[in-house]
């Protein structure tokens, strides 16, 4: 073989050996690129992501972030509660870090995240788990996250289980520890959490699980409230008490771990006792009769304009105008006059500062979420009278004027006393004392349009021109004048009508709105509402009111000696509704006042039937609701100055009370036989004027009343 047939051998051996190298390191080169590609998508592609997720992320500084929480209200001494406000998911009270005691918030930190203190506020491990089971569909998807994830799923992103949610919760959460200090975190996340039991917030949660403070919690039952946190709904020392115990040696445990609690200690804590599930108040359960003042007060706050997501968020404390001393003053009396009467009586008492019309005493049953009584429109009787006075005096009738007090006869009405009583022809303020029903009706007649009068002067008292639950306006005829039965009580008004009523005659006739809010505070301080004082209005004459008054004080000792504790003055007045013609009654009432303080007492029953005591004796405004009264103003006033009423301008010529002179007893004649005395001279007399025909109105069954003119 030749050289040259040698090299071309050489090439063609060489030719067929260089391909399979090239592919070898072809080969290789495509595993690097591979390499890359899956580094790309594994890191910097996610890190580019989480980058620009970062940078986009929006997260809420502390102090802007609301929840739900409790409101609560006060009496007017802002620390006697009265009732709470809870919205949906706001059964909280929310707390700040300094009033979580140490070993409750190690107690949170060896449940939940034992690093929070070190981590960055993610845990990727946490992620990839909850990826893998979302992948999977496992159910319980979503475990490992740290405190702030946790904190940033309830508040934020939610609890939908997707990745792309959990992503999202990855990257606020990085977001979150960079941009809030870690015990921001922690304070926001221990507000925010649920618990069970329909409780949210540590707070919240010490007190249904052991009825006591936050700071009052062992750290046995701070393992408790810690070891709930992992599955509230279920976790449940009645339903779930080994799983529960379990994880709550795991809570305890994870503290000697932290260095927080010692082995000893550890081995000494015994499983606390919890609180029986029904055994747990509903905040917006309103027990008791100061439930009644709490919707009183949330239909105020509406009227006022405090809105409701201040009052849902803002833990707000409302300060009310109700006086702990007069509240237990009225709750007192109630209970106790009615203890031992029929079942089926109910009672009312409201209790008005005259200078403020601020409501001091309110009762308007035992049942917090029941009828309130203290707003129930009803049927007023006798304790109407004083409003015909009112509107005599305006008129420039005066105390001294006299009406005849016999039986009232127009066509087939017939009006009569109780009992027959009578005082011949006497003064308004005689007859007032002694509630005549004749003479003030013949007063009601004698004045010029007199029913629309009286129902002038009760609405310049206060009793409003609209009345809730009472159709059209009030004391009026359907809409139109009302009828002279008005005097005897024939319309609807409240017991807090009458309350405020009689406070503005107390205040010498300066009207002040009857009101229960004085002020509400959100949490952070910041005042929401303060109500301003104020003069009050001058709707009746000074002299009228104070002339009312002094005819009204001797009522209390007159109405079976029920005048106040020490000879303290009062002004007063009893009412009784009769049920049609059966000769009993449905309605009593009792209104009085001091010029610190006007009482209205009405008692009844639910159903309007007739009134009888323990004795199946009639109940008059003289006997259970007088006795009310006189309790829950003694009670009330004890310890208080003794005021007296003003002296009062004369109104025609009249100042005060004139003394009341018992018409003369008939004097026996004797006469001298003689002879009998000559006639007296024949006069003729006019004609007798002719009554117009009248138009009757029925004003209780059996009881019929004309329309005058």
């Amino acid at each position: 073989m030749s050289s040259d047939s040698a090299k071309a051998s050489k090439r063609t051996r060489g030719s067929a050996v260089a391909p399979p190298a090239r592919k070898k390191r072809s080969g290789w080169r495509h595993v690097r690129r591979g390499f890359v590609l899956i580094v790309l998508l594994l890191v910097l592609v996610p890190a580019g992501m989480f980058a620009y997720g970062y940078y986009k992320a929006e997260v809420p500084h502390p102090v802007d972030l609301r929840n739900n929480q409790i409101a609560t209200i006060y009496a007017a001494d802002e620390s006697s509660v009265l009732a709470r406000v809870a919205p949906p998911e706001g059964n909280r009270t929310n707390v700040t870090l300094d009033q979580v005691p140490d070993h409750v918030r190690d107690a949170v930190l060896a449940a939940e995240d034992r690093s929070f203190y070190q981590n960055p506020g993610f845990s990727v491990r946490g992620f990839m788990r909850a990826a893998r089971d979302n992948i999977r569909g496992d159910e319980d998807a979503g475990g490992g996250s740290t405190i702030t994830q946790q904190f940033v799923k309830s508040t934020v992103v939610g609890p939908e289980r997707s990745i792309e949610r959990k992503w999202r919760e990855l990257v606020l959460s990085a977001r979150m520890a960079r941009e809030w200090s870690k015990d921001d975190v922690l304070t926001a996340y221990l507000n925010t959490i649920y618990f069970g039991r329909g409780a949210y917030g540590i707070a919240t949660a010490a007190q249904v699980y052991f009825g006591k403070p936050l700071a009052d919690l062992s750290v046995a039952e701070a393992a408790v409230l810690a070891a709930v946190i992992n599955r509230p709904s279920s976790l449940d020392f009645q339903t779930s008490t080994d799983p529960l115990q379990a994880r709550w040696r795991y809570v305890l445990d994870g503290m000697v771990e932290m260095n927080v609690l010692t082995p000893s200690e550890r081995s000494s804590i015994e499983f606390p006792e919890v609180i029986p599930i029904e055994q747990v108040p509903d905040p917006n359960e309103a027990r008791g009769p100061e439930g009644l003042i709490r919707a009183q007060v949330l239909r105020e706050l509406e009227r006022i304009g405090v809105r409701q997501e201040d009052l849902d968020t803002r833990g707000v404390q409302i300060i009310t105008t109700i006086d702990p001393k007069t509240q237990e003053a009225a709750v007192n009396a109630a209970r106790g006059v009615l203890d031992g009467e029929p079942a089926d009586l109910r009672t009312a008492v409201v209790s008005i500062d005259p200078r403020s019309g601020a409501v001091k005493g309110y009762y308007g049953g035992e049942q917090g979420q029941g009828y309130d009584y203290a707003q129930a429109p009803l049927q007023t009787g006798s304790s109407f009278k004083v409003f015909a006075l009112v509107a005599a005096l305006t008129q420039g009738i005066p105390l001294s004027a006299t009406y005849d007090s016999s039986p009232v006869t127009i066509g087939n009405l017939q009006i009569s006393n109780v009992g027959g009583e009578s005082c011949g022809r006497c003064n308004i303020a005689e007859a007032l004392k002694r509630s005549l029903n004749t003479s003030y009706y013949r007063l009601t007649l004698s004045m010029s349009n007199g029913a629309q009068k009286v129902a002038d002067a009760a609405h310049a008292a206060g009793i409003p021109e609209e009345i809730p639950n009472l159709p059209g306006k009030s004391l009026s005829q359907d809409g139109g004048p009302p009828e002279t039965g008005i005097v005897l009580g024939q319309y609807q008004v409240r017991p807090i009508d009458m309350a405020s009523s009689y406070a503005t005659l107390g205040a010498s006739g300066v009207f002040h709105e009857p009101h229960f809010v004085q002020k509400v505070i959100a949490a952070d301080g910041e005042v929401l509402y303060e109500r301003q004082p104020s003069e009050g209005e001058q709707r009746i004459e000074k002299p009228v009111a104070d002339n009312a008054t002094q005819a009204m004080m001797p009522i209390a000792a007159y109405s079976r000696g029920n005048s106040l504790a020490g000879g303290r003055p009062s002004a007063a007045k009893t009412g009784t509704t009769q049920l049609g013609n059966t000769g009993m009654n449905k309605d009593a009432w009792m209104v009085g006042y001091t010029p610190s303080l006007s009482t209205a007492v009405w008692v009844g029953t639910e159903q309007a039937q007739a009134l009888t005591d323990r004795w199946g004796a009639s109940v008059y405004g003289s006997t259970l609701p007088s006795r009310i009264w006189k309790q829950t103003m003694d009670s009330a006033l004890d310890g208080t100055p003794v005021e007296s009423f003003p002296w009062p301008a004369p109104i025609g010529g009249q100042a005060g009370v004139p003394v009341y002179t018992p018409p003369a007893a008939p004097q026996a004649v004797t006469r001298s036989p003689g002879p009998a005395p000559a006639p007296p001279p024949q006069v003729e007399l006019p004609p007798l004027p002719q009554i117009p025909q009248l138009r009757e109105v029925e004003i209780f069954p059996g009881i019929r009343i004309p329309l005058p003119g």
